[in-house]
């Protein structure tokens, strides 16, 4: 017999996972991308002088709403109960690097809200900052380690 690899029926429908037999464990997903940048942008960003506001702030909740909201904007990710997200940027030369960080204690795994929250934060940057630098590019983002749930532990 041989394994479905897809999460379709015979007639092609898709349909969600049946995860109520699994049991709840602790769940950790980090994911991580990247905005490149001018070197004037990142200076600008660094110096908190953006017209809009507070970049890294906004994007940090930008990221955190997401992570909270996969479900609403994935189709077949299951709502969780996350425990904790945390966004962190680092402003380099010609970029703003980000790490998302999301536990749950939950019976599916969060590496769909790391890399929403990632994603999210990432064009929150380039809304804040598209009047100085329309050129900047969303990039590498990446699910980076996964742990918990019978998988056990991933690492990139």
């Amino acid at each position: 017999m041989t394994k479905k690899l897809t999460h379709f029926d015979d007639a092609g429908a898709a349909h969600m996972v049946d995860v109520g037999g699994k049991p709840e464990t602790a769940r950790v997903g980090i994911a991580s991308g990247r905005v490149g940048m001018r070197p004037t942008t990142a200076k600008t960003i660094k110096a908190g002088a953006i017209g809009k506001g507070d970049v890294l702030g906004l994007a940090r909740i930008a990221g955190i709403q997401a992570a909270k909201r996969t479900a609403d904007w994935i189709p077949l990710c299951h709502p969780l109960r996350l425990t904790g997200v945390e966004l962190e940027f680092r402003v380099t030369r010609d970029a703003v690097a980000i790490v998302a960080t999301v536990h749950a204690f939950d019976r599916s795994g969060v590496e769909m809200e790391a890399l929403a929250a990632v994603s999210a934060a990432a064009l929150t940057i380039y809304d804040m900052c598209k009047a100085i630098d329309r050129g900047m590019v969303i990039g590498e983002i990446r699910l980076d380690e996964k742990r918990g749930g019978k998988s056990g532990t991933w690492v990139r």
